[in-house]
């Protein structure tokens, strides 16, 4: 069981790091392209990875300057809080028992 879990974590990690290259502020969205309502799940969603890159690279941040206003801020914060705060929410309390 414990072989299964690592296994899907380390799993899980390559497909996260991996996909880091569509990260804020790497060029993919300009003033012609601009980032929508699903770059800003996705870019909530590695917000952390993205703060990590951008102590390294300066030209990274965890919000996309060039996108489409209303619909990037929702999905940005939809993912921010479904993904940090979700967190806490679906974590099991240990009973103690003495």
């Amino acid at each position: 069981m414990k072989l299964k879990k690592l296994l899907l974590m380390l799993l899980l990690s390559v497909s996260v790091l991996s996909l880091t290259g569509c990260v804020p502020g790497d060029g993919i969205n300009n003033e012609h392209h601009l980032a929508g309502f699903f770059w800003g799940i996705w870019h909530g969603w590695i917000a952390p990875i993205s703060l990590i890159i951008g102590l390294f690279k300066h030209h990274i941040r965890i919000y996309e300057i060039n996108n489409t206003g209303w619909w990037y801020d929702l999905g940005f914060y939809i993912a921010v809080i479904t993904g940090f705060g979700g967190l806490s929410i679906s974590r099991r309390r240990k009973i103690n028992k003495d």
